[in-house]
């Protein structure tokens, strides 16, 4: 369970995290649609596709979701892997086990962690101590998964996204905040 960069290459990756939208740079999100563009037209085609064979997904799920809990459980499961939803009950977190141990524990079995919770510093914490990537799937402070698939709905609708403007109508709050980081790295307005 250490956090090591051995240990990290041992399981056949570098760790990366998706706290936030700007822990991506733009190049990196550019070919992050691309691959979504390729699952895509597979998917459509009904090309067996299964590179997530052998890998779990740990879902934490401390608020309730639909979309981004079918959408990354049928995810994993078109591409080989497993999903396994954990709710806050389900977890030694709810009985006083620490953010950090929690993380070191689920770095042993899992191959990844998406969390969706209220506090946006648990996840950071989570992401500190695993040694695993960590997915936000929802804090108080940001929401980056559907934000990032808003941008790329709209470049797939309309054929770019520069240039675009956006209005967002709602309460200021972890959309409107990923949508400002992704709007500003992707240049549109």
């Amino acid at each position: 369970g250490s956090n090591t960069t051995h240990d990290r290459l041992r399981k056949g990756f570098m760790k990366r995290d998706l706290l936030d939208i700007t822990d991506f740079s733009k190049e990196e999100i550019l070919a992050l649609f691309e691959k979504t563009v390729d699952l895509k037209e597979k998917r459509r085609k009904g090309i067996h596709h299964q590179p997530l064979q052998g890998k779990s997904l740990g879902m934490i799920f401390h608020k309730h979701s639909t979309r981004t809990r079918i959408s990354f459980e049928v995810g994993m499961f078109e591409m080989g892997g497993y999903a396994l939803f954990l709710t806050a009950d389900q977890l030694q977190l709810k009985r006083g086990e620490s953010v950090e141990d929690s993380a070191r524990v689920l770095s042993r079995y899992l191959s990844a962690i998406l969390i969706r919770t209220h506090s946006h510093d648990d996840v950071i914490q989570l992401a500190k101590n695993a040694s695993i990537p960590v997915i936000n799937g929802l804090t108080d402070r940001s929401h980056p998964v559907q934000v990032l698939t808003d941008i790329f709905t709209i470049r797939e609708k309309l054929g770019r996204f520069e240039n675009i403007k956006v209005a967002y109508v709602g309460d200021g709050n972890n959309v409107t905040y990923s949508w400002i980081q992704g709007a500003s790295l992707l240049n549109m307005h």
